[in-house]
């Protein structure tokens, strides 16, 4: 098995509804978003690779222009957890990129959250 990652990183706000209102992250703030999608296949492809890096050019453009600088609560269908950004990310790109089998998220240097279904 052959497995490759491409990083990506954005800026983003966040509210996430919380039990208790006097929870941190219950009150707006923010992150820089480290969003590594994972790919793997058992066979490389004519030219050597699981998926060309440069292929892998329409999630920047669409991390930049949905995800980058914006209030994630406008934006992900359900509480912007890591966990619901990395499964939006994964549903977003798994039709494109058939070799995609897991999204990473983190939040921080020290958290990170792994989408694999």
């Amino acid at each position: 098995m052959y497995k490759i990652s491409k990083q990506f990183s954005f800026s983003a706000s966040h509210i996430l509804n919380m039990p208790r209102a006097d929870h941190p992250c219950a009150r707006m703030h923010g992150h820089n978003y480290l969003i590594t999608i994972h790919l793997k296949s058992k066979e490389l492809n004519r030219f050597g690779f699981v998926k060309d890096y440069n292929e892998l050019n329409t999630v920047k453009k669409f991390i930049d222009e949905t995800l980058d600088h914006r209030h994630l609560n406008d934006v992900i269908p359900a509480n912007p957890t890591s966990e619901n950004i990395a499964r939006f990310i994964y549903e977003r790109f798994k039709p494109d990129f058939p070799e995609l089998y897991a999204v990473e998220v983190s939040e921080t240097p020290k958290t990170s959250c792994l989408y694999e279904p």
